[in-house]
């Protein structure tokens, strides 16, 4: 869409919620969702406050210093341009006289902390006006988070980069077992990073690799200096992601786990089969909610997926939310599945992607997550990206 053609779909979003208008605003880039939405170069250097004012109805309305007075210029809309603080409240005060509900970048009780980037003192100015803020989550995503025909093909490359770097990492370590080769979760990370980066592909963050205990650790990472030695009858879990090198590239987020044995331990075995009941029944709801052509929340798939394993008595050990939003950032801005750390009741909508990895981790024993990702068509086919992990991997 032009940036004309944006406005206009906002402000029907405003229509439909009921809403007088979308004040955006930002400080020193805190609220980076404004500048995904206003198409700011991330490389601009702003250091004065702006706000961008669009009204359910009529032309918006855009706010700047008068040493940035150009900050918003490949904007529609007319400009005021403010000096002082004061002059600002006023110009804002006058902006929103007739408005009753205005949207800002606001999360009630910070409920979604990814939505809630604006400072409370800005939120206590604009309510002094008169005005209820509420927040823009209803339609933010719908700018921030929907993927388009690029960002999807870029998608689909790092799911098959991924896979294609899982299969190779068990295949090595596999080979160096069966030779007698030393090999530690270190190197396991060093050689993902390396296919990653032989491929043209980058991450934020090295990989994981997690041996036994270290497993039961969410979010163990290990390093050159504490590496561990990978050895026969182990239990081994790696985490990894990933992005073509190239812009706006989306990434993909796999997980998976495997034993360096013929075959697995009972509780292995069992717990595996749990998570994986787990996965497969988010998605069986978060496809059978679309192809009904309803509405699925991100905390109605979390609570959904949490109650399989709650059921079977390890409730108390799947200590994370079921998935999380991907763009071109790993944990990008839209919904999550959650209702654990976070009530996310914001809607799923086609043409985004997330994650859904369900886990358990048993302290002192090992841990146990598996993911894929879930890319929802616009059409509201859901897709899994990175491939599916139907049993454990045996590594001899």
């Amino acid at each position: 869409m032009t940036p004309s053609e944006r406005i206009g779909d906002v402000q029907n979003r405003l229509a439909d919620n009921g809403i007088d208008g979308w004040l955006i605003y930002d400080f020193q880039k805190r609220n980076e969702l404004a500048w995904e939405f206003l198409g700011i170069p991330a490389e601009r250097h702003l250091t004065r406050r702006f706000f961008y004012w669009i009204p359910q109805n009529g032309v918006p309305i855009k706010v700047v210093h008068e040493i940035e007075s150009t900050a918003l210029d490949h904007l529609p809309g007319e400009k005021k341009i403010y000096l002082r603080w004061q002059t600002l409240e006023e110009v804002l005060k006058e902006l929103l006289k007739h408005a009753k509900r205005v949207a800002m970048e606001y999360s009630p009780r910070c409920a979604v902390p990814y939505i809630s980037r604006v400072d409370g003192g800005t939120i206590d100015l604009v309510r002094d006006f008169g005005v209820e803020v509420v927040s823009s989550a209803p339609f933010i995503q719908y700018y921030t988070s929907v993927l388009d025909h690029a960002q999807v093909e870029s998608l689909l490359e790092a799911g098959r980069m991924l896979e294609e770097a899982a299969e190779g990492a068990w295949n090595w370590i596999a080979e160096c077992l069966s030779r007698g080769h030393p090999i530690t979760d270190f190197d396991v990370v060093q050689w993902i990073a390396g296919a990653f980066t032989a491929a043209n592909f980058e991450t934020e963050a090295a990989p994981h690799c997690a041996i036994n205990v270290d497993s039961a650790d969410p979010h163990f990472v290990p390093t050159r200096e504490k590496a561990r030695r990978i050895s026969a009858g182990d239990f081994i879990l790696i985490d990894l992601w990933c992005r073509k090198k190239q812009a706006h590239a989306v990434y993909a987020d796999i997980t998976r786990v495997g034993v360096a044995a013929s075959k697995p331990t009972s509780r292995q075995q069992e717990i595996f089969s749990i998570v994986r009941k787990a996965q497969k029944t988010a998605t069986e709801f978060i496809q059978a909610r679309f192809e009904k052509k309803q509405t699925v929340r991100g905390c109605e798939v979390d609570e959904v997926c949490r109650k399989v394993v709650v059921e079977a008595g390890y409730g108390r050990f799947f200590t994370h939310r079921t998935g999380h939003n991907i763009t071109s950032e790993l944990h990008g801005p839209g919904t999550h599945l959650d209702s654990l750390e976070t009530f996310d009741d914001r809607p799923l909508l086609p043409g985004t992607c997330c994650s859904c990895e369900p886990g358990i981790y048993l302290p002192g024993e090992f841990g146990i997550r598996l993911e894929y990702d879930l890319y929802i068509t616009p059409q509201g086919e859901v897709r899994i990206i990175g491939g599916i992990q139907d049993s454990l991997r045996l590594l001899l």
